[in-house]
């Protein structure tokens, strides 16, 4: 017996920043945006929606004792690092950063006439002072097409096949639902965090996906709270594909 409750994070509710090179939405605060109801939810810590404008990008920075991930949407992504590690992700590949005792990276639209679009995504992990250490993953549209792909995995889990391992209690799948199309998910933790990706533009146009979760409607940039255990049945409602990522967490 489902015993869900579910709570809408409406995409233009989100903090936003625009820096003309940049446009961003928070949905937990971050920088400049300070929400006290929204800090994290359990391990997670950041959902950061990014555009990077051509030929510009994140100069080198610096991180510690953060599980950093990002998820490419279009576009391409230059990811430098002091571990040594220099390439260029593309669309459907995940690249996981876990900081540890600290890295310094940087991150570059390296493209002269398209923009980039991402999440970049951090956790908290289970303990600190970890090894830095880097990966990354591709999953193929195909992979993703009509079902939920388990994209990334808790390492203390027995691990799937071509998994991102991250150092936190959490799972992350992705899908990439048709018109029509539906699946389901049984919460396996007790608590879940659903985003709708905003394929269709910057503050979405009316035209873009729609998907019912347990008959809630979200658009596109939308994100949903699921509190306990049960099952999520998700429906593109929309005539486009409608890509999201869904975390089951442990709170």
């Amino acid at each position: 017996m489902s015993s869900l409750k579910l709570v809408p994070r409406k995409s233009l509710a989100r903090g936003n920043a625009d820096h003309g090179w940049l446009k961003s939405f928070h949905t937990f605060s971050f920088a400049n945006y300070y929400d006290p109801k929204f800090q994290d939810f359990g391990p997670l810590r950041v959902i950061n929606e990014d555009r990077v404008e051509p030929t510009t990008g994140f100069g080198a920075h610096s991180h510690r004792e953060f599980e950093i991930f990002s998820y490419l949407v279009n576009g391409e992504l230059q990811h430098n690092d002091s571990m040594g590690n220099k390439e260029i992700l593309k669309r459907g590949e995940i690249q996981m950063t876990s900081a540890g005792t600290g890295i310094t990276h940087s991150e570059y639209n390296t493209n002269r006439e398209r923009q980039v679009h991402f999440l970049q995504i951090w956790c908290k992990p289970y303990k600190s002072g970890l090894k830095p250490a880097y990966s990354t993953k591709a999953f193929t549209d195909e992979q993703k097409r009509d079902r939920l792909a388990l994209i990334v995995q808790d390492i203390a889990q027995k691990q799937s096949d071509g998994v991102v391992p991250i150092n936190a209690d959490l799972a992350m799948y992705a899908s990439l639902l048709s018109p029509d199309a539906a699946v389901t998910h049984q919460v396996q933790r007790n608590s879940a965090y659903l985003h709708l990706i905003m394929k269709s533009g910057y503050k979405t146009p009316a035209d873009g996906s729609t998907i019912t979760v347990n008959g809630q409607t979200m658009e596109e940039g939308d994100g949903l709270f699921v509190h306990g255990q049960g099952e999520l049945s998700v429906v593109n409602k929309s005539g486009r594909d409608a890509e999201f990522l869904l975390f089951d967490i442990k709170q």
